[in-house]
């Protein structure tokens, strides 16, 4: 399957730190993809709802001189519609997911070199305990990947609220005996996680970070980072690839955890018992 001009300029954005109304103006760019190449930046201003000039800090923040210049690389990267990719148009709904689908495959093709995630995984494996931690849109990474490390490791905490007792429950882990943390971070990058994973660090702690780019805040302050891409084709950010490297994570971690099997074949017997799940 060809790539459609919105895949192209999801690209295009991917990694990049956008303020909302540069979010905005991508929006509007993928859901009028195959439009955008033939739009004045006044055009573009107004189907966007933000100024010309805003458009203009647009393209230079995506490393362009100017709008124009932004424009012609996307007429030149745009080739002509024909035979069935003429007669596809998806609505806004579908390109998120075929966006999301890239994202993947970009996922796939990192994971092709599997070290990173089994070094990640021997890391994750030996720390007792283990604090996993992630805030606002990446909380709910940090939650489930703890729900189900929690079923496999004997000691997983999950730092999913900020606050002065931050630090305080990091001191409180490192006290127990923790050598690593693992760390969702997805933009909008909160400040208290970057001063988090700093305080971490300066502490002793050996950092893991999922991350949306290599060249997040969050980078400087992270001994492994490895990066899955987030969608940024609806009004909220998708986050499908950093959810799967959270479970490929997961499973690293098995294989450096001699107990696992027989920790999850326990809880499957003690589920039965009670009558946990309805089958």
């Amino acid at each position: 399957m060809s790539e459609g001009p919105a895949a192209r300029l999801q690209q295009l954005f991917e990694g990049r730190r956008l303020t909302p109304t540069q979010r905005r103006i991508a929006h509007c760019m993928v859901r009028r993809a195959a439009d955008v190449p033939f739009l004045s930046s006044v055009e573009l201003a107004e189907l966007a709802g933000v100024s010309q000039p805003s458009v203009t800090r647009f393209a230079v923040a995506l490393g362009f001189d100017g709008y124009p210049a932004l424009r012609r690389h996307l007429r030149e990267v745009a080739p002509a519609a024909t035979g069935q990719e003429a007669e596809t148009s998806y609505n806004e709904y579908q390109q998120a997911v075929q966006a999301e689908i890239e994202n993947l495959q970009h996922l796939a093709g990192l994971l092709a070199d599997p070290r990173p995630v089994e070094d990640a995984g021997r890391l994750l494996a030996a720390s007792r305990p283990l604090p996993v931690l992630g805030l606002r849109a990446a909380s709910s990474q940090a939650r489930g990947f703890a729900y189900f490390a929690a079923k496999v490791h004997p000691d997983v905490r999950l730092l999913d609220e900020g606050g002065t007792m931050l630090a305080d429950r990091i001191d409180a882990a490192l006290r127990a005996g923790a050598s690593a943390l693992l760390c969702f971070a997805l933009p909008r990058h909160p400040k208290e996680v970057v001063e988090a994973l700093a305080y971490a660090q300066s502490a002793g702690l050996t950092v893991v970070t999922v991350a949306d780019s290599a060249f997040a805040p969050v980078a400087k302050y992270s001994d492994l980072l490895i990066p899955a891409a987030v969608g940024t084709g609806l009004a909220f950010d998708t986050a499908c690839a950093p959810m799967l490297l959270g479970r490929v994570l997961l499973e690293a971690m098995c294989d450096d955890l001699p107990d696992a099997q027989a920790r999850l074949e326990e809880f499957d017997a003690k589920a039965a018992a009670r009558g946990l799940f309805v089958e």
